[in-house]
């Protein structure tokens, strides 16, 4: 059998590991059923990671790398700051409702690093991570279409996450599209007012994503 870097190795057993613990849960993750959803012994997870924590880890940064791929990739271009805004919020809500077990293995990894200090570490760098991005393309958002900041664009980027947060612990649990519109433009509307613009509901328009091949533009 031809040998098998641990560089290649290592993308494989992320999504095998992906694959697994979104069918199944973390509970079902360990690095012996990883191994057998990839095809390959228990030694070449050790051999490649180190430790299950350190696969973890990897998969928090591959979810969270994905999920930010997806909402930079359908980010308007031409619209005002309301209307960028709103539609960041769709793009972002999109992939709840597409990827529903992304958000939720998310979820549950962050719980369980809560409780492993190994993990905390991880947790941590995603937070910061997506707090980054968000506030980046508030930042983008408002240079774009020369709109003056009433608050520094990381507190309006935090106070946008706390809330879809929220939304997105209530669609996992309790879907409800009818109910869950009006809360997320209430949300996109928050945020502009906290931005210093119009406090009335602002639309969440339909996000479609870009054809293959084809840039968002």
């Amino acid at each position: 059998m031809a040998h098998v870097s641990a560089a290649e190795r290592r993308p494989q057993l992320i999504k095998a590991a992906i694959d697994l613990m979104t069918r199944e849960g973390v509970a079902a993750g360990s690095t012996r059923a990883i191994a057998a959803e990839l095809g390959v012994a228990q030694a070449t997870v050790h051999y490649t990671f180190g430790t299950k924590e350190d696969l973890y880890r990897a998969v928090m940064e591959q979810l969270t790398h994905d999920l930010v791929t997806q909402v930079k990739a359908w980010a308007p271009t031409d619209a005002d700051f309301e209307e960028t805004i709103a539609a960041l919020a769709a793009a972002l809500w999109r992939t709840v409702r597409e990827q529903p077990t992304s958000h939720q293995l998310l979820t549950e990894l962050s719980m369980l690093a809560l409780r492993t200090p190994k993990l905390q570490e991880a947790l941590e760098g995603h937070y910061r991570e997506v707090t980054a991005v968000t506030t980046q393309l508030v930042t983008e958002a408002a240079e774009a279409t020369c709109h003056r900041l009433a608050q520094p664009a990381e507190t309006i980027a935090r106070f946008f996450l706390a809330a879809f947060d929220g939304l997105t612990t209530q669609h996992l649990s309790l879907p409800d599209e009818e109910a869950e519109l009006p809360c997320l433009q209430a949300l996109v509307s928050a945020v502009v007012a906290l931005a210093g613009g119009r406090l009335e509901l602002v639309p969440v328009p339909t996000v479609a994503a870009p054809a293959d091949g084809e840039p968002n533009d």
